[in-house]
């Protein structure tokens, strides 16, 4: 490891950032290093300018996959390097698009569980969709997670490393404890992954949940994430209040909660117009008579 990677991985530790987080700067900054064939510190903005040039266009990588590696860039230089630049300037972050989420319909959160196998990834997906989980809050729940007294579901470190208590509806209680008595899962997770010690990743549900799509015939494109749009949605169109789903959620910012009323809204179009039922112009109100 050489001394600027370790320095700004014990940044990064010193910041508490998540063992994934560290993982994907570190990644991303290693590709940036191979694209120039040198170390960062020696870089400076021409070539970072030029770096995203090359995400854009010869990559044609998303904005989203851009901003990543923005993300990642801006902590070496800003934190590590401690570089006096202006850092938005030099490394602006990509905009956007901003595109509603896939949202199934609750016929769709029925079908598309009841398609998957095995008998865990069906119940984690059933989880995200009944507690508003992501999917890896999922994986990683734990026997003790679950509490039946006061109905339910502790989440540790969720997104930006905090905890919080979703309900558990009883539903889900009864599919969990069905699951339990079928499986008897060991080593300390509720869903167990094949490497010992360890839970189920978040690749393998990700993968049952296409194969499930191909058996189900569901044309749109949901994944694991879909259902917990589908909860925050639902949730919506039944008449909880948006403070309520931001704190199920997990969001920091009520405004990410907040576009969930943009296709809560396009829902409601699908509504019959009253032009519709309005009678056309020269029928007959009481209809075709009948034939003597």
């Amino acid at each position: 490891m050489t001394p600027l990677r370790q320095r700004m991985t014990e940044d990064m530790q010193v910041r508490n950032l998540s063992h994934r987080t560290r993982k994907t700067y570190i990644n991303q900054v290693a590709l940036f290093a191979r694209h120039f064939g040198c170390s960062p510190a020696r870089l400076g903005p021409e070539q970072i300018r030029d770096y995203q040039v090359f995400l854009a266009t010869e990559k044609q990588l998303a904005p989203g996959s851009i901003a990543i590696a923005v993300a990642a860039l801006r902590f070496l230089y800003r934190v590590t390097l401690r570089k006096d630049w202006d850092i938005e300037e030099v490394l602006p972050t990509p905009r956007q698009p901003k595109k509603l989420p896939v949202v199934p319909s609750p016929e769709e959160v029925l079908q598309l569980p009841a398609c998957v196998r095995p008998l865990a990834n069906q119940v984690i997906l059933t989880a995200c969709y009944a507690a508003g989980l992501r999917i890896s809050e999922a994986v990683s729940l734990r026997p003790e997670h679950i509490d039946s007294q006061p109905m339910a579901l502790r989440v540790d470190l969720g997104k930006g490393a905090k905890d919080r208590y979703v309900m558990l509806s009883p539903r889900l209680l009864e599919t969990l404890r069905h699951y339990w008595r079928r499986t008897r899962p060991a080593g300390g997770w509720l869903f167990p992954g094949l490497i010992p010690g360890r839970h189920i990743t978040r690749s393998a549900v990700s993968r049952a949940c296409e194969d499930a799509l191909d058996r189900s015939g569901i044309r749109k494109r949901l994944t694991p994430h879909s259902l917990r749009h589908g909860f925050a949605v639902h949730l919506l169109e039944a008449g909880t209040d948006l403070r309520t789903i931001q704190l199920l959620l997990g969001h920091r910012s009520l405004a990410t909660t907040a576009r969930y009323l943009q296709v809560a809204a396009t829902r409601a179009c699908s509504a019959t117009s009253p032009l519709d039922l309005l009678p056309r112009p020269g029928a007959d109100p009481q209809g075709p008579s009948a034939a003597p």
